[in-house]
């Protein structure tokens, strides 16, 4: 993944649009309901090869950034 690129995209041509990795058809929703189920990250991305590990931290970490600009905007 490139700098700057994100790791997580939505196309109406993939799925109908929901929020997938880039590169795969595996929804990013998917990894949070590993960790609501406290799943590992191991767990996912051994159930998911096609997500590489530097993608799903940097999912959560924009999701986590795109949260706290709603708190303290």
């Amino acid at each position: 993944m490139a700098a700057g690129e994100s790791p997580v995209h939505c196309l109406a041509e993939i799925m109908s649009g929901p929020p997938v990795f880039v590169g795969t058809r595996v929804p990013f929703e998917t990894s949070i309901d590993y960790l609501a189920a406290a799943q590992p990250r191991t767990e996912f991305l051994e159930d998911f090869p096609t997500v590489s590990k530097e993608q799903a931290i940097a999912a959560l970490q924009q999701a986590k950034e795109a949260l706290l600009r709603c708190v303290d905007p």
